[in-house]
Order: C-alpha cells, then structure tokens, then sequence
C-alpha cells in the first residue's frame, strides 16, 4: 500500500519546495524505500508549455512527452525513479478533466461543485502519479503543492490532500511544511512570525504539519525552534532548519542530521535500514574540491533568470564534476551579441546556445554560431542552437545568402529550417500540425531515437543509437541536406523514421569540438554520471584553455 508525505509551503514562493521534497526522497530512496514524486501546479495553464520562461523558468520534458514544472528536474537528478505524464498536474488538467466528463454525462444530472468532484479528481490524479494498482506502484509517494498556503488558486489541492489523509487513516501519510524566516538586519534577529501564521493557516484547513522545514540565511537558534514549536503544535525535533548552503546537494544530509526521514518513517511506520549517504557526501567533496576551472560562455534569450536554464545549468555542473572541474557559466543576451563586439566571445573556453523560440536575439545567436566555428572554439548547440548553426553555416560557408528559418521569416527565400508537418510523437501516435495550430502541445516531444552515423564526433560520444527528449516545432528542411552535405557539414544523425537530423556536426580536422543537436540532453543528465554529450564538452573546452587566442578571426 503507497504511503503519502504532503509537502506544503507559506510565507513566499521559491523557497526550495521541490529541493527539500526531492532530497527527502532521496533520503528515503537510501533506506531501501521506491518513491515517487509528484508535483501539484495551482495555475490555470493545462501545463507550462506555453509559459514565459521569466515567469515560470524552464519547461522540463519527461521521456513520455509531458511538459512539466522545473521541479520535475530535480526530481530525476535526486533519485532513480524516472517522471512520467502522471507525475505533473495543473488546475487547467483537473478541470479540462472535470468538465468534460460533465459534457459526457458522468455525473449524471449531479449539480457538478468543488467539493466533491474537484477534490475527487484532484486524489484520483494523485493515485494515477502514484501508480496505484499497476506495474509502477511505489511504497511512498511525496506530492509536492505548488503555491503558498492562503492562495485562493491552492485551495482545491489543500483540501484534496486533507480528504486523503483522513481516507487514508493514521500512520499512512505525512504533513511538511516549508516556511520562512526572514532576519531583519536593523533589529539583529531572525522573526518567527510569519512562520507562527502560516502555520496558523494550515490548521486552519483542517492540517496539521508533523514537520516544519525553516528556511533562512542562516541556521536557526535553538531558542527560536521551540518558540515556532510552541505556538505551530509541532514538537521541537520536527523544527528543521534549513539555511542557504552553497550546493544544493548538501540538502539531503542537512535534512538527515537532524532526522527529517527518521520522523518521517516513524509516523508512516515503516522500519528500514539506516539512511546510506556516502554518496551525497563523495558528490559534495567534488564540487568543492576541483583540480581545473573552465568558463563557458551561454549565448541565450532568457539570461535575466537563471532558472530559465536550470537543467542545462546543472548538465553543465555534472559534467564539470565528471572532469574534476568547476564550470563557471557567464550568461550573454543574445540580443547585445552583434558583429562589431562578438570578438568578446574570444576570452572564454567554450560557446554554448540553447533553446528558445522567436525571433528576438536570433541574429545574435547565429553571430556567436560562426565566432565559434572561424575560430576553433568549442561549440554546444542546442534545439535552436543547433537550428542557428545550420542557418550560419548554410549563409557562410554553402553560399545560400537567403538562408533562415520560416520560424523568424515565414517568407524566407532559403527556408533551411522549417515547420514540419508530421512526425512520431513519443507513445508511438502520428501527430500533425501546420502554421496555424494552436501552440499548446503541438511540438515534438518526448524521448525518440536516432541512428548515429560512424566515425563522427557524435559516434564517438554515443555510439550507433542516440535516445533523448525533444521540445520544439521546427525542423532542419530535409530538401537542403545534400547542398549542406556538399558544403562540408557533417549530418551525423537521423530520426529513425522520418530521417529528420537530430545532429550537425563539422568535421574534426576542420574544427576540434563543433557540435549542434536538435533534442535537449540536458533534461537526461544527473549528479552521479553526468551526459556524456555534455562531459565531452567540457572536457573539449579544457582542452582549448590553452590554446592560443591572439589571432582571433573578427566577423565581417
């Protein structure tokens, strides 16, 4: 039978909810336990697909082709168990859902209200997440609410988890509260207060947390953990301090230090072996322990918030560790990046564009694509990285002057990149879509596979089959392969049905290290192994930290 720990938030948002709940899966994952996480979105969206990445910071993409919160991400670099569509549900899912069995009739003539037919569909998500009654069934699933406590858009799912609980009976789930703790530098101290309310609050809907996880700058005093025990009615050993810390995969043995899993398991009357956590602490002493520094350059459009990248930030930290390295990235706008400066890109060790979609700051992207290639640095290219690279080199270097994408320019007289009509979605379904489709799930997404051409750099770095997550909507025109085959660019992979490219590449006695790919390796990669796309590219940048950079070719 699946057990349930509610992990809950107050006082402000981006507090660390989907760190401390995955770290506690972690911690929970290392005494023998199968988990799972679930992650809870208040918001209207059907899913963050269509979200501003400012708003809401990166799309995370499951093997299965779901569009997902970021937390999903952590997740699946904090334990084994791999995300699925179940795992991730909106407020606009339970809805769509509610509604349309209504059109069908399923309620039959019932007057159709929150309570209980939001709340039903809210536990009957849960329970799919969990995997109840499959293959998939774990012992313990944490599910993660988005929001803060007193948000009215939260209070469906607050209510459905209360429901569940008490359905659920004693000693099957668990209550974590995430709160803060504001230090208020004029009066010298940390205030309590709004952890006092937002536990208040919780009681209020009918909750009551069996353990309060306190984030703040710095640690708490023992004297302010019982002051927040008194008055929130959690014993003082389920006050848990959680400060800021410089990696967050020192969370899991913060947590462990002071029993959060212990507490955990003696609530849920579960008996397992002591928690194993060498691993954490042998991955924490290589973060902090590098032999090289390398610095790469991220050419993007959303650099104004870090969390737009969050995965392809932590690939790249994975990687640097797989190298005994630490990576420091400097985020470039892509939108300042133009001829007459690009040569600023000379002083780093590596390039890498990522994703994105529009037009803005595209020229800039393809303005670093060529810096890169005319002199020899290291170059990632990713989804539309690869895309621009492809444009750069059909421009450049096969003399296609009107080369673009129908993406920026629907009239594009060399349409390289374009919008692809069909494809083989990641469950096996034919998907079609053309210009005027809605942007909400009309992307390829999802984990596919392609062959690997032999004797590439590609090959090198995958061998014959490459499998990874996709998420966009235009495409490499296959009706311009051969002129940019001709021309010298290496087409090293192909989709195994329709023969789309899924990797460009220039040729290793033409260029050290240039590489485009058309999925998002990022979404694949974790703390313990790293990708190996990505440490192939760090070390590829090690590797040019020496080279010499005074005759840098200048963009005309």
């Amino acid at each position: 039978m699946t057990k349930f720990v509610f992990v809950t938030g107050g006082v402000v948002s981006s507090l660390g909810k989907g760190i401390a709940s995955a770290s506690l899966a972690a911690l929970l994952e290392s005494r023998g336990l199968t988990v799972t996480l679930i992650k809870l979105d208040p918001y209207i969206n059907v899913d963050p697909g269509t979200m501003s990445p400012f708003q809401h910071g990166e799309v995370f993409v499951t093997d299965d082709g779901a569009e997902t919160d970021l937390d999903l991400g952590h997740y699946e670099r904090f334990i084994t168990t791999r995300m699925r569509k179940s795992n991730n549900f909106t407020t606009g899912q339970i809805y769509k859902s509610v509604l349309e069995k209504e059109r069908r009739g399923d309620y039959l003539g019932k007057t159709v209200q929150v309570i209980p037919h939001v709340t039903n569909e809210i536990q009957e998500y849960i329970k799919r997440g969990a995997g109840i009654g499959t293959p998939h069934e774990v012992q313990i699933a944490i599910v993660e609410i988005g929001g803060t406590v007193g948000d009215i858009e939260s209070l469906p799912f607050l209510e459905a988890v209360r429901q569940m609980s008490l359905k659920a009976g004693p000693n099957n789930s668990a209550f974590v509260h995430l709160s803060y703790l504001p230090w208020i530098a004029a009066a010298g101290e940390l205030k309590t207060k709004p952890t006092q309310h937002t536990a208040q609050k919780l009681r209020e809907i009918g909750i009551q947390a069996d353990a309060l996880l306190c984030r703040a700058d710095r640690p708490i005093p023992d004297e302010e953990r019982a002051k927040i025990s008194l008055f929130s009615n959690v014993p003082e050993w389920g006050v848990i301090s959680m400060w800021d810390v410089d990696t967050i995969y020192k969370v899991p043995r913060m947590l462990h230090e002071q029993g959060l899993d212990g507490l955990i398991c003696d609530k849920l009357r579960l008996n397992t072996p002591p928690a194993k956590l060498q691993r954490w602490d042998d991955l924490v002493y290589e973060v902090e322990h590098p032999q090289r520094e390398v610095t790469i350059a991220m050419v993007g459009k959303y650099v104004d918030l870090s969390d737009s990248y969050k995965s392809l930030n932590e690939a790249l930290r994975h990687a640097g560790m797989k190298n005994h390295a630490r990576v420091k990235i400097e985020y470039l706008d892509s939108e300042t990046i133009q001829p007459d400066n690009v040569s600023r890109l000379g002083k780093y060790d590596a390039i890498l564009v990522p994703g994105g979609f529009g037009q803005r700051g595209v020229e800039g992207k393809i303005c670093a694509a060529r810096f890169a290639r005319e002199n020899k640095i290291p170059y990632l290219g990713i989804c539309l990285g690869m895309q621009v690279a492809t444009i750069e080199y059909a421009r450049n270097v096969a003399g296609l002057k009107g080369a673009n994408s129908t993406e920026f320019d629907p009239n594009a007289s060399v349409p390289v990149i374009a919008l692809i009509t069909e494809w083989k979605d990641a469950d096996g379904t034919i998907k079609t879509r053309t210009a005027k489709s809605d942007l909400g799930g009309t992307m390829r997404l999802g984990a596919q596979s392609s062959d690997v051409m032999p004797g590439t750099l590609a090959h090198s770095i995958y061998g014959d089959v490459v499998t990874e997550r996709h998420r966009h909507r235009y495409e490499a025109n296959v009706n311009y392969l051969d002129q940019l085959r001709q021309a010298g660019l290496v087409i090293s992979a192909l989709t195994q049905r329709e023969q789309l490219t899924e990797i460009v590449e220039l040729p290793q006695d033409v260029h050290p290290w240039y590489i485009g790919v058309q999925f998002h390796p990022e979404f694949k990669s974790t703390p313990w192994d790293g990708h190996p796309l990505f440490n192939a590219f760090v070390r590829a940048a090690l590797s040019h930290q020496g080279s010499d950079k005074s005759a840098l070719k200048v963009v005309a």
